[in-house]
């Protein structure tokens, strides 16, 4: 089993590393121990599907020794989430803001351009708080592809990505999804799948500088 996990985070970083360097991305200076970063999302950045511990959040905070605050909220949606993210750049101040958010949306049907409407807003607004922007791409739902393993990321996420000139994390949740050993559930990662998720999500800020390389 293991053995087995090994190999599915190899492959899930090799993916995200791979279509990182393959945009050529704009490199940054390294984040200090103790930066304060913002991580604003719905359950899957409270941690749904695992223990507390194992949130994304708290394992980045503990792999980095970023100051990480845990802004998910279960059931959230980008078109709610835009009223409660300036009280919340007031208060922290971050220097880096990780979002993570649509998939509620597009479990209520909401039209694509209408979630990247809202997304643009809250990308829009963490930048003009002097912040940096992490997007982390979402898959739109689709049991079928789920259960064949195959659910892709909505392609709103790489045209927000590139118009907005924020950092983009792509493929990562859509392949721990499409992983029924990664997963709690249709829409949540378990505790491997945590794992993998803040694993992935380190790897793209290693390689565009705003982690160090002995992170």
């Amino acid at each position: 089993m293991q053995r087995q996990r090994s190999s599915a985070l190899l492959i899930l970083l090799s993916l995200v590393i791979g279509l990182t360097a393959c945009g050529e991305p704009q490199r940054f200076a390294a984040l200090p121990p103790g930066t304060t970063v913002l991580a604003f999302g719905d359950s899957i950045t409270y941690g749904v599907g695992a223990a507390a511990h194992s949130s994304y959040p708290t394992q980045l905070a503990a792999s980095t020794g970023w100051q990480v605050v845990n802004a998910g909220i279960s059931g959230d949606t980008a078109r709610e989430a835009r009223t409660r993210l300036a009280p919340l750049l007031a208060r922290h101040q971050p220097e880096l803001v990780i979002i993570e958010l649509g998939g509620n949306d597009f479990l209520r049907q909401q039209r694509p351009a209408q979630v990247k409407s809202f997304l643009q807003t809250i990308v829009r607004e963490a930048k003009a708080s002097g912040a940096m922007v992490v997007l982390v791409a979402v898959p739109r739902l689709s049991m079928l592809r789920a259960t064949v393993g195959a659910l892709e990321d909505a392609s709103l996420y790489e045209q927000l990505a590139d118009e907005e000139q924020v950092i983009l994390v792509p493929d990562l949740l859509s392949s721990i999804l499409s992983d029924e050993s990664l997963r709690a559930d249709a829409i949540h990662p378990n505790a491997d799948g945590y794992a993998v998720f803040t694993q992935g999500i380190m790897a793209v800020l290693r390689d565009v500088g705003l982690l160090g390389a002995d992170s």
